[in-house]
């Protein structure tokens, strides 16, 4: 029997209410969250044994896009939801990052979060609805989870921070950040903003976090009317006290070098070196072990070695104010930066920064190439795309190749953001835009890599965008009191680090944001400090790259197409199209551009060849042309009588050529001077304002013969008397 709970709070201006009680009652934990006529289901299972094999927490969470949520059925043959969209992709790392450093170290029982979005309105966004839902969720259940969290979105309209703004708002806004907290730190930090300094984005920030506070409280009460439930103990597996000793003995000295060697793969080489000496000594110390427990020594000497590692990194850093390279904690690796590699491709960079190197690719393409989106508000085109791809020889391994993961997706986003806020409006940059960012090398922070060779790419293209982007990752080692801020960081320093925090933007101000901690949130003063150290490294990446180049280039490739642009009358646009694309097909066919049309008028003719583009400019022209006053004519005779012949000066518009103004001499027989289909230059002498009648003259191009004495000028009305 269904016992509903149901708890309720203003949020932004809008109603939030929680349900529980009544929808999936099997699972561990579910709630119903309400936030206008967006409506979004969230369940939680955990197994009830803990996975073996595994030193990691398995967390899956899964955002449903459901069509009929917003009244559409899903295009496609099927006609069903397929696999998840880049927006699904994203909103479930978006809940997966801020919930995941909340739960227990050492609980490895597998839990699944799923969220639905059941209905979705024009106002309010599923994903905030959602991260919401998955805390009050994992809150209510007895699944061990330090939270409440909270979400909450900021935007900002003429200067004024607004709390979840509608969709018609984040149209007009130049910020937008999605921000998850508990009540007390800030555990994550997404979105971008068109150029805004870093101290207005940290404003946002904590105003975000000041707004999703009641939230907490909202789901705490929640928890308490549903009774409490008593949270699950586990035990947590720890290795032996002689395999932990027996590994800092054998394997403290490698570690030690490694931690002071700047070569990403001698590093690891040491850090092998390390684990095989312990190894040796734990077959030798148990060599009546069966294949089962040596398995398990051997995954408790993997555990023991990690947690070996970080212990030593984080004290180098801390007591010595040394890091794993030798720099010091607001130094950035050598850069080396080129453009203009690949001789064929219409744009392309290389950006190298220690050992992580990432070659990014522009394409210039037209209309045609506009990627088609069937997202679950509806259907719409981008101009604008970033796909990144990280191979596994990027860091040493073999592995698959295959279709983007969820940290693909999310990277090419990040790094998609933060370029497409400069990037130049449709009327100065008429081109569908792709970059492929391929990264070569990996050890720490390729997708800023990617946004630095984008930036690049971007202007040996000559896409004319306002200015040069750059992105710096900044990490955190916190022990108590001590903190330390790291600049550049390395891949090992994010592994065993406590933050992720990318910052992207031009001179001027940001133009992307990510934040993730592995600790129980970060507080105003550490995120102050590391917007003001990424800004200063930001600098200085900036200047690296002016050194291969400093603006976008003032022509494209000779390889990308070419657009010339006409604008004609709406009226015209169906002469130019013509009966089911007749017309314009003829076109294409014989000159072999691409043409858009728009709705206003504007007519893009794209082609690799100047002189086709030219040919096609000409084709148009003459079917939307419009005779003038006094002008002359090449013209066909479509039609003889008895009072002149009618002239076709223009596809489709003639003009009658009346007999008096055929020859100088009386015409008797039009048909002794023309006949139809003859070609005759004519002179325009009037055109009727209202009719667009024309009246035409051949006479007074021809020489008046010498006998003939000069026409006479009618007098003026005002002559007459």
């Amino acid at each position: 029997m269904s016992n509903p709970v149901s708890v309720s709070c203003e949020f932004g201006g809008r109603a939030l209410t929680i349900e529980t009680g009544v929808l999936a009652k099997q699972a561990d934990g579910s709630v119903l969250v309400k936030y206008g006529d967006t409506v979004v289901l969230v369940t939680v299972v955990c197994a009830q044994d803990a996975r073996e094999g595994i030193d990691f927490f398995p967390l899956t969470v899964e955002f449903q896009e459901k069509f009929y949520a917003s009244g559409r059925i899903p295009g496609g043959f099927f006609k069903r939801e397929g696999r998840p969209s880049t927006d699904a992709t994203l909103t479930a790392r978006l809940i997966d990052r801020p919930i995941r450093p909340l739960f227990p170290e050492g609980f490895l029982y597998e839990t699944q979060v799923v969220a639905t979005v059941l209905s979705v309105d024009k106002e309010n966004d599923p994903d905030v609805v959602a991260s919401i839902g998955a805390s009050a969720a994992l809150h209510i259940s007895n699944i061990p989870f330090n939270g409440p969290t909270a979400a909450c979105k900021v935007g900002r309209v003429d200067g004024k921070l607004i709390c979840n703004p509608t969709v018609e708002e984040q149209t007009k806004s130049d910020m937008e950040v999605f921000i998850t907290g508990t009540k007390n730190a800030i555990m994550m930090v997404e979105g971008g903003a068109k150029v805004v300094p870093e101290e207005e984005v940290l404003q946002g920030i904590l105003f975000g976090h000041a707004q999703m506070k009641p939230i907490t409280d909202l789901i705490e009460s929640l928890r308490e009317k549903t009774g409490s439930k008593t949270k699950r103990t586990f035990e947590v597996k720890k290795a032996a006290l002689e395999i932990k000793n027996l590994t800092t003995q054998k394997a403290h000295p490698h570690v030690l070098n490694a931690l002071s060697t700047q070569d990403k793969l001698q590093r690891y080489e040491l850090y092998e070196k390390a684990k095989k000496a312990v190894l040796q000594s734990v077959e030798e110390m148990f060599p009546d072990c069966s294949k089962d427990e040596m398995s398990q020594k051997q995954k408790d000497v993997k555990a023991c070695l990690e947690e070996l590692k970080y212990i030593e990194m984080r004290s180098m850093i801390l007591s010595k104010g040394k890091r794993i390279d030798g720099r010091a904690s607001k130094d950035i690796r050598p850069i080396s930066v080129q453009v203009g590699l690949l001789p064929r491709a219409h744009g392309c960079g290389l950006f190298t920064r220690g050992e992580t190197q990432v070659l990014s690719v522009v394409t210039l393409g037209t209309g045609d190439d506009e990627q088609l989106i069937d997202a679950l508000r509806g259907t719409y085109n981008k101009k604008f795309m970033l796909n990144y791809n990280f191979p596994p020889f990027s860091v040493g391994e073999v592995g698959r190749l295959g279709s983007p993961g969820r940290r693909e997706i999310g990277h090419g986003v990040l790094a998609e953001r933060a370029l497409a806020n400069v990037m130049p409006a449709p009327e100065k940059c008429p081109y569908t835009v792709r970059i492929v960012c391929e990264v070569l090398e990996s050890n720490g922070s390729s997708s800023m890599g990617s946004v630095c060779s984008g930036s690049m790419a971007l202007m040996d293209a000559g896409v004319p965008f306002q200015e040069p982007v750059a992105g710096i990752a900044m990490g955190l080692i916190k022990e108590g009191e001590k903190v330390a801020i790291l600049s550049d960081i390395l891949g090992d320093e994010d592994h065993l680090g406590d933050m992720d925090f990318k910052v992207a933007g031009t001179k001027d101000g940001v133009t992307a944001i990510q934040m993730d901690i592995k600790i129980e949130g970060v507080d105003e003063t550490i995120m102050r400090t590391a917007l003001q150290q990424a800004h200063a490294g930001r600098m200085h990446i900036l200047s690296k790259m002016a050194e291969a180049i400093t603006q976008p280039r003032t022509d494209v490739s000779a390889y990308a197409p070419r657009f010339t642009t006409i604008k004609i009358k709406t009226e015209k646009i169906r002469e130019v199209i013509g009966s089911g694309g007749k017309v314009i097909r003829g076109i294409i066919e014989q000159t072999g551009v691409k043409i858009d049309v728009g709705e206003d008028g504007t007519i893009l003719i794209s082609s690799n060849e100047k002189e086709n583009a030219a040919k096609a400019l000409q084709m148009i022209q003459e079917i939307v042309a419009e005779p003038e006053l006094g002008k002359v004519y090449k013209g066909k005779v479509k039609m003889i009588a008895e009072y002149g012949a009618f002239v076709e000066v223009l596809p489709g518009i003639d003009g009658l050529l009346h007999v008096s103004e055929i020859a100088y001499e009386r015409v008797q027989n039009v048909r002794d001077y023309l006949k139809e289909g003859d070609e005759v230059e004519v002179k325009v002498l009037e055109i009727d304002e209202h009719s667009g009648k024309m009246r035409l003259s051949r006479k007074v191009l021809l020489e008046r013969p010498a006998n003939l004495p000069p026409p006479q000028q009618k007098p003026r009305r005002n002559d007459r008397y």
